[in-house]
């Protein structure tokens, strides 16, 4: 499909000129005037524009044209705009530039030479358009989830790839770390995603009332059951089903679950139909399953059912840099619900990069919302979280300024969500000795997006 190119000119002979040199390589649109430029590039949304800058009511200067080239950049930033200019010359055609031009070329025009500018405008609309596709697919995928750091790219990396299977998901780590976000991560980007994701919590809930939440019941299976119910496994039919903290089922519920994932057949309690389900299975423990298996409170054919693949959410205190953008990312949707607008100070983000966070993302969690009830001014400090900022043994020159240097990358790369040459006008440094910087730290941009 040909990239469309919408051609702003008001001399006839122009657009045909145009006309003749560029049709077989785009698709073409024109305007003459300002209001019909801004209609067609809200209807159209083309990828590239060349722009007359000398345009009625005033085509002796240059101002017409760089008026629509500020409101082209404000209602559809991603367009390429090359401006045609011979009214002012290379003057114009700077402050074109700097309102965000992608090019200008001046009249005469030179057909070869302009088609030139035209065709790597229209490549690099393109490439920059599939770069935001993948970006947004990345952030749609793990759109609650924040983490940069290799543990956690691998474990996006494995979510990416077995998504779309049917296999069965064990994740394990401690409480707070965020096991739910990545079972409905899974969810998300498996073919089940426009089905239902059922969760359970198997701890939370008397195991003798745990197999009629799972597996429904007949009515009159047991005193108090009046009517039919559906159960857990059911309700997941065609979707998935989370079963959180699975260590805590007893050993007689584990053996119908077993059943299940082996047949894929049930039978309500109380009832004698057997019936078909087809169901995901996400389950998750805080638990050490391995101890649990040698303890013989953990059947261990179905730890090996459940475990085809086997996730592992470190905790908080090991994931160096993500603590401050899960931290930052909390409190912006901590502001926003409380109608504040508020930053970290520097006190605040050394007690929260050093603080181990036993509850780990919940906690964290806590603190936040915490800080951004009691912080006075714009700026959240230590004591707003309500943590301690413990003295730490002195680090060596190399290792402090190292910690200094990465962390002041960290930031800029949060500030501007991955923009370099943002971030680069923020820490004062050229955009190739921020990409030594990223390159040297393992940092990557597009994370922070």
């Amino acid at each position: 499909m040909k990239p469309k190119l919408l051609i702003v000119e008001d001399e006839k002979t122009i657009r045909t000129q145009l006309t003749y040199a560029l049709r077989d390589d785009f698709t073409l649109f024109f305007a003459e005037d300002r209001a019909e430029a801004l209609s067609a590039v809200a209807c159209e949304r083309p990828a590239v524009v060349s722009l007359d800058l000398g345009l009625p009511p005033h085509p002796e200067s240059s101002e017409s044209g760089l008026e629509v080239l500020d409101q082209i950049m404000r209602t559809a930033p991603a367009t390429k705009v090359v401006v045609l200019t011979g009214h002012g010359g290379r003057e114009s055609a700077i402050r074109a530039v700097q309102l965000g031009a992608f090019d200008y070329h001046q009249k005469p025009i030179q057909l070869p030479d302009l088609k030139v500018v035209l065709q790597r405008a229209a490549n690099l609309h393109m490439l920059e358009a599939e770069a935001e596709k993948r970006d947004n697919e990345t952030l749609i995928r793990f759109a609650d989830m924040v983490g940069h750091t290799p543990a956690m790219r691998e474990i996006f990396a494995v979510v990416s790839r077995i998504a779309r299977t049917d296999v069965t998901v064990l994740i394990q780590g401690e409480s707070g770390t965020g096991k739910e976000l990545l079972a409905r991560a899974v969810h998300a980007n498996s073919a089940r995603s426009n089905r239902a994701f059922v969760a359970i919590n198997c701890g939370a809930i008397p195991d003798t009332l745990l197999e009629a939440e799972l597996f429904g019941h007949e009515r009159g299976a047991y005193t108090g059951a009046h009517t039919q119910r559906k159960g857990k496994l059911e309700l997941a039919d065609g979707g998935t089903l989370f079963l959180d903290e699975i260590g805590e089922m007893s050993p007689a519920l584990q053996v119908k679950l077993l059943r299940f994932l082996q047949e894929r057949q049930l039978e309500r309690v109380g009832g004698r139909e057997v019936l078909r389900v087809d169901a995901r299975v996400v389950a998750a423990t805080n638990k050490d399953l391995k101890a649990e298996l040698q303890a013989r409170r953990f059947r261990e054919d179905l730890y090996y059912r459940l475990s085809v693949v086997n996730l592992t959410l470190p905790p908080l205190r090991e994931r160096g840099e993500d603590v401050v953008l899960i931290a930052n990312a909390l409190l912006q949707r901590t502001c926003k619900a409380h109608r504040r607008r508020l930053r970290f100070g520097s006190s605040a983000l050394e007690a929260i990069a050093h603080h181990p966070w036993p509850g780990n993302v919940r906690e964290l969690e806590n603190a936040v919302e915490r800080a951004v009830l009691m912080a006075h001014g714009k700026l959240v400090e230590a004591p707003d979280l309500g943590i301690e900022l413990k003295e730490r043994p002195t680090a060596s020159l190399r290792e402090a300024r190292d910690r200094a240097e990465r962390s002041a990358l960290v930031e800029a790369l949060v500030k501007t969500r991955g923009n370099i040459t943002l971030a680069s006008r923020l820490l004062a440094v050229s955009r190739p000795t921020l990409h030594a910087l990223i390159a040297r730290y393992e940092v990557s941009a597009r994370d922070f997006k």
